[in-house]
C-alpha cells in the first residue's frame, strides 16, 4: 500500500504540479471524488496523500460545499462544484439537450426530463412541462433520490457490481430489474417515485460511451398507463442516441 501510495504521489508530482502544494492536493482529491464516492481509507488509497492531510483538506472543501457526504458517510462532489460548472458557461449536455428534450415533448405530449448523478441523489438540468393539465412536474435544479424511479434505474443500471450493490440495499428496485434495464436499453417505473405517476427512462451517453444522464418521459399514470414503455420508449430511446451522438462528435 505505501508503495503504491509513494508511486501515486510521484505521479502527481510529474504531472499535475503547479508548486501550490495545498492545491494539488485539494485538486487531487476532487479528482478522486469525481471517480466515485470514498471513505478516508478509499480516499487515502486513491489520492496517496497521507490520512491526516487527506482528513484534513476533505473537511476543508466540504466547508467549502466542494465535498459533502453521503448517507453512508462517504465523502462525495459537493453542490458548489455543479454550481461553479454552470457558473462557467452553458453546460454542453444541457445546450445540446435542448432541441433533443423539444422535439421529444412535442411527440409524446408529456413532460420530459433530464437527470444527472451527483453521488447518492439525481439532479434534474433540464426540463419541459406539459403545458396544461395534470403533469409530472420537476423543476430545474431539482434534486430526487437515486433509491426509485425509471431514471435512478438507468443511472445505475451499468453500474460497477461493487458500487451497485450498495446502491440496491434501500432502493425499491432491485438487480434483476436492473438487468432488464441493460437488455432492453431502457426502464420504466409505475408509482415508485411518487403516487399517481409513471415514467419511462432511457440512457445518454458521453465522449466515452459511458451512461452520464438519464432522460425521462413522465407523467400520471391515469394517461401513461401502467405500462409507459409500450407507449414511449421507442421516441425516447430514439431520442437519448440522437443526444448521445451528437456530444460523441462534439468530444
Amino acid at each position: 500500500m505505501r508503495a503504491f501510495r509513494m508511486m501515486r504521489r510521484q505521479y502527481w508530482n510529474m504531472r499535475k504540479s503547479t508548486g501550490v502544494g495545498v492545491l494539488d492536493k485539494a485538486a487531487l482529491i476532487l479528482e478522486a471524488l469525481a471517480a466515485q464516492p470514498s471513505n478516508l481509507a478509499a480516499l487515502v488509497e486513491s489520492t496517496g496523500l497521507t490520512r491526516p492531510t487527506a482528513h484534513r483538506l476533505a473537511v476543508a472543501l466540504e466547508a467549502h460545499r466542494l465535498v459533502s457526504r453521503d448517507a453512508d458517510g462517504r465523502f462525495v462532489l459537493g453542490p458548489k462544484v455543479g454550481e461553479l460548472a454552470a457558473a462557467v458557461g452553458e453546460d454542453r449536455l444541457v445546450a445540446a439537450s435542448r432541441p433533443v428534450l423539444a422535439r421529444l415533448h412535442e411527440v409524446t405530449g408529456e413532460s420530459v426530463q433530464l437527470y444527472r448523478r451527483r453521488g447518492d441523489t439525481r439532479t434534474c438540468v433540464a426540463a419541459l412541462e406539459r403545458p396544461s393539465g395534470l403533469r409530472d412536474s420537476v423543476p430545474v435544479g431539482s434534486v430526487l433520490s437515486m433509491r426509485a424511479g425509471s431514471g435512478a434505474q438507468v443511472l445505475l443500471a451499468w453500474e460497477d457490481p461493487e458500487r451497485l450493490a450498495r446502491a440496491l440495499r434501500d432502493a425499491k428496485f432491485n438487480a434483476a430489474t436492473l438487468a432488464a434495464v441493460r437488455r432492453r436499453g431502457w426502464a420504466q417505473s409505475v408509482a415508485e417515485r411518487e403516487a399517481g405517476v409513471a415514467s419511462v427512462s432511457a440512457p445518454v451517453r458521453g465522449s466515452n460511451k459511458a451512461v452520464i444522464a438519464a432522460m425521462s418521459v413522465s407523467g400520471p399514470i391515469t394517461r401513461v398507463t401502467s405500462q409507459p414503455g409500450r407507449r414511449y420508449a421507442a421516441a425516447l430511446v430514439a431520442a437519448a442516441e440522437r443526444l448521445s451522438a451528437s456530444l460523441q462528435r462534439a468530444g
